[in-house]
């Protein structure tokens, strides 16, 4: 990801800051209309419920009156004197119509019906007849019918032969009217609100459309009818919703839900809200601008400034730096400039400090490697000259100087080693165990190491793109050091094991060996130069070396873990080696050709 110019971060800032401001503001305006409209709402749904209370009051008491009004009719007496029920259902027809009301029936004295008529369709006489028989008492002058879908509001005024005070009681007479759609749109209209209207659980009638009606029955399972304000959400409109209950008495209770539109209450809130992005938009981007144009007359100059600190940071000590003539910009870039010459002074020698030290610690660690194969040749050559000396003893004296040649030529191809780059690798595809094997060979066959027992471990063959020769000097190395730390540990022989796995693709080889353990003092800079412990011969550069060459194969070699007994070194070698290494030696490593040591 590329880097962000000062001035971009400043642009950035600016519309963050911006939109944050834009969103905060248009949150807090939404939720303070939001809040008012909800308030308005719930006193106008206060009010719409009072009036319907109102309303019902009043067609409780004119549906009263009008029952009275028919009970008084002479000719309504005459009729139930004569005791015949189809006469009376007959002669009751018109004075169905002469109330005015959906439902208009006659009872005998004993709560029986002889005259029954509705507006069809509506409640049949035996669901009346039963719904009546399940009250056991007709003393309650306002009852609510429901059957069949059809809801009535009913009052009962006695029929009386005569003065009321002789209580000579021919029948009863009841007047009622249905609570259907016609009279939701009727309540719908007089306070502006949608209604539904109640038996018990049972939704009797509703001004919302199918899918509202639908969420209402569903809302109704859930939550019963509210006692007081709610919020329900219907379909894709939200309402404000309360509860009328018409008579608490009655069971199933009759219920009114008036129910306030939330949505088109606040619909200006939405207008509201697209003028207020459209405002913060505007302000964001002109806001922008400003600052971009406004940003580049102080950043330019900074960003000039981070060029030349990123080309410091490249070794590049005299990239040319531009500042304004007067600025706190301009005494910076001179206090950098400065700064940068202290650095390419300070640099320079520290390098060449740096270089005497090394090459003095090299001299020092040389010289002395070097000194005991020296001495050992030139004392057996003067050996040599003696006149006396038998053949055997000759022999053991060239044995002597080729062992300390051996070691020379092996300090010297550990330095060369050290220098040669990644790119002198001879890369071929071969496997593993078929290396690690010839490097255990090459230990096996020093005497020094009789007693060690060798192993190797591996399910299969693990094949991955190397250089053998180089890796087998890794194995040999590894190998050389656990049988020597094992040889320590193990008066009577020990064991050094190799064991090869595949892990996440790559191939993981661990050396085993059950010596007393890396030093605790050497194990930070185990793989520096120079850094040995406990070895009479040692040149300080095999795990060097070691390192060197499993890194120039894009692997890992590394101290796992060490205590006494079990030491384990680990390499990571990938299957797929530096593709580069080989194209650009342009030749495969014979896999038969070991190393010489």
């Amino acid at each position: 990801m590329g880097r962000l110019r000062l001035r971009t971060k400043f642009l950035i800032a600016m519309l963050l800051t911006s939109a944050g401001l834009t969103a905060v503001s248009l949150l807090i305006v939404q939720h303070t209309v939001a809040n008012h409209v909800r308030g308005g709402l719930s006193g106008d749904l206060a009010d719409s419920v009072e009036t319907f209370r109102n309303l019902q009051r009043e067609r409780e008491v004119e549906l009263a009156r009008l029952a009275e009004l028919m009970a008084d009719l002479p000719s309504l007496k005459a009729l139930m004197t004569s005791r015949h029920a189809p006469t009376i259902q007959d002669g009751s027809r018109e004075m169905f119509y002469l109330s005015g009301g959906d439902l208009f029936a006659l009872l005998d004295p004993a709560n029986q019906f002889v005259g029954f008529h509705t507006k069809s369709p509506g409640i049949s006489r035996e669901q009346a007849q039963l719904l009546l028989n399940s009250r056991g008492s007709l003393n309650e002058p306002l009852q609510w019918w429901f059957a069949g879908g059809h809801l009535y509001e009913v009052v009962l005024a006695p029929i009386y032969f005569g003065p009321r005070s002789d209580n000579a009681l021919l029948g009863v007479v009841a007047v009622g009217y249905e609570m259907n759609e016609a009279v939701a749109r009727q309540l719908s209209q007089v306070a502006a609100s949608q209604v539904a209207i109640l038996s018990g659980d049972t939704v009797v009638a509703t001004t919302l459309n199918p899918e509202q009606s639908g969420e209402l029955k569903s809302q109704l399972a859930a939550t019963s009818a509210p006692d007081g304000r709610a919020n329900w959400k219907l379909g894709k409109e939200s309402f404000v919703v309360s509860a009328l209950t018409l008579d608490p008495d009655e069971s199933p209770q009759v219920t009114i839900i008036v129910m306030k539109s939330y949505d088109q209450a606040t619909a200006f809130l939405n207008h509201l809200r697209h003028l207020l992005l459209a405002v913060g938009l505007g302000a964001v981007l002109g806001g922008s601008l400003l600052v971009y144009l406004i940003a580049g007359t102080f950043t330019r100059p900074l960003e000039k400034l981070v060029d030349g600190v990123r080309a410091l940071g490249g070794g590049d000590f005299v990239y040319p730096l531009q500042a304004p003539a007067v600025s706190e910009v301009a005494e910076l870039t001179e206090s950098f400039s400065r700064m940068r010459d202290s650095l390419r002074q300070a640099q320079q020698r520290l390098l060449d400090s740096e270089r005497l030290a090394t090459i003095g610690r090299m001299a020092s660690s040389i010289s002395h490697d070097l000194r005991h194969p020296l001495t050992a040749v030139l004392a057996n050559a003067e050996f040599l000259a003696d006149a006396d000396l038998s053949p055997a003893q000759r022999e053991e004296l060239y044995q002597e100087i080729r062992v300390a040649v051996n070691r020379l030529t092996d300090l010297v191809d550990s330095l060369l080693e050290l220098s040669r780059p990644a790119e002198s690798l001879s890369v071929i595809e071969t496997p593993v165990e078929r290396t690690i094997s010839r490097a255990i060979d090459l230990v096996r066959s020093d005497r020094l190491f009789q007693r060690i027992t060798v192993a190797i471990d591996s399910p299969g063959l693990h094949h991955a793109q190397f250089d053998p020769r180089k890796m087998e000097r890794v194995f040999y190395n590894l190998l050389l050091n656990g049988c020597q730390a094992a040889q320590a540990g193990q008066a009577g022989g020990g064991h050094v094991g190799v064991t090869v796995a595949e892990q996440n693709g790559d191939v993981r080889i661990q050396v085993t060996d059950d010596g007393p353990g890396v030093e605790f003092s050497i194990r930070d800079r185990l793989f520096d130069p120079f850094v040995s412990h406990g070895k009479e011969n040692g040149t300080g550069l095999g795990l060097t070396i070691a390192q060197k060459i499993v890194q120039d194969h894009n692997g890992s070699l590394c101290l796992e873990s060490s205590m006494p007994g079990r030491t384990v070194m680990e390499i990571v070698l990938p299957r797929l080696c530096n593709k580069k290494a080989a194209a650009t030696n342009g030749r495969f490593a014979d896999a038969s050709q070991p190393f010489t040591t």
